[in-house]
């Protein structure tokens, strides 16, 4: 068996693997992690290298064995029940976080979070950093995405220019939390005003019951943002319950502020241009994926986290 060392050589920023599994088993087999699928010729076994993975998605008909959760938590991976298709768009389904124990994991992150939290005017300020970052991530994105720039999500374009421009100084003079999600909200509304002129999707109404596919992907691509965030927070060790942002009485507020880093710079695009093309939902997802290995997202979510929690002092 893998040494508990070997397991962990892989920080999970860099990790490069996000497992959806349905109608299989989960097992330990002579030191490795494996997926067993049936049908009625014959037993196929997959292995997952679990050293370069962050989270396994368990849907529908799925299984797991005890020997594989004790392996999978001594390598930090992240195990999620979850609904169909990897996303709980149903009402009842909720992905339930099953997470490796260890009293010997690392403090300083969350004791650098509530340093803050209870200070209103500290929290406001964090509030508006994550903000900023989320359009200078949007900047980054639209200006060095070749397959974006030719979709016409484009920092050259005036108007884009110009409504981020307008947003960020509104950010800045925010008093208030309620003024930065009205803000938010309204550059939102002008973002899916821009992808709508470049796709020509010119039905398009947000419903998050929606059924086209243009909702149905923003749906479930923010579902995949929201397991980013969710694993940014537990490796960092920060409770999902201390948001900046999405309120104080929801218990997993604080995924929604982190997941708000990368939505509108790669979710937003490209649900409307895999809706444009018709994609499967399957490609949709494969895209998405890809986009965030590409764009380092998970990368991005940790640094935004981590520069935060270190610097309350000087907040």
């Amino acid at each position: 068996m893998e040494a508990l060392t070997d397991l962990k050589s892989i920080l999970h920023s860099k990790r490069a693997n996000i497992y959806y599994l349905e109608k299989c088993r989960l097992m330990q087999k002579d030191g490795r992690i494996l997926y067993l699928t049936e049908n009625q010729q014959e037993k196929q076994y997959w292995n997952i290298p679990i050293a370069n993975t962050t989270v396994i998605l368990l849907g529908t008909g799925t299984s797991v064995t005890q020997a594989a959760v004790r392996m999978l938590a001594s390598a930090g991976v992240l195990i999620g029940f979850c609904g169909g298709g990897g996303t709980p768009l149903l009402m009842g389904n909720e992905i339930e976080w099953l997470t490796p124990q260890s009293e010997y994991r690392p403090t300083e992150y969350v004791q650098g979070w509530l340093s803050f939290w209870f200070d209103d005017q500290k929290r406001l300020s964090v509030a508006r950093q994550f903000q900023q970052q989320r359009i200078a991530y949007i900047k980054q994105i639209w200006s060095s995405d070749k397959d974006l720039l030719q979709e016409g999500f484009d920092m050259s374009d005036e108007t884009i220019t110009q409504a981020l421009n307008t947003f960020t100084n509104r950010i800045a003079q925010a008093t208030k939390v309620n003024q930065l999600l009205l803000t938010e909200a309204e550059l939102t509304k002008k973002l899916y005003k821009a992808a709508i002129v470049n796709t020509h999707i010119t039905d398009f109404v947000r419903d998050y019951n929606g059924v086209d596919k243009a909702n149905a992907f923003l749906n479930h691509g923010n579902y995949l943002a929201y397991g980013l965030g969710a694993t940014t927070l537990w490796v960092l060790g920060i409770p999902h319950g201390f948001a900046v942002m999405h309120g104080k009485t929801r218990r997993g507020a604080l995924v929604f502020d982190v997941a708000d880093l990368i939505k509108d710079a790669i979710i937003l695009p490209w649900a409307f241009i895999c809706a444009r093309e018709n994609m499967p939902e399957q490609d949709y997802r494969q895209q998405v994926l890809q986009k965030f290995t590409q764009h380092k997202s998970l990368d991005f979510m940790f640094e935004c986290v981590k520069k935060v929690a270190m610097q309350s002092n000087n907040l």
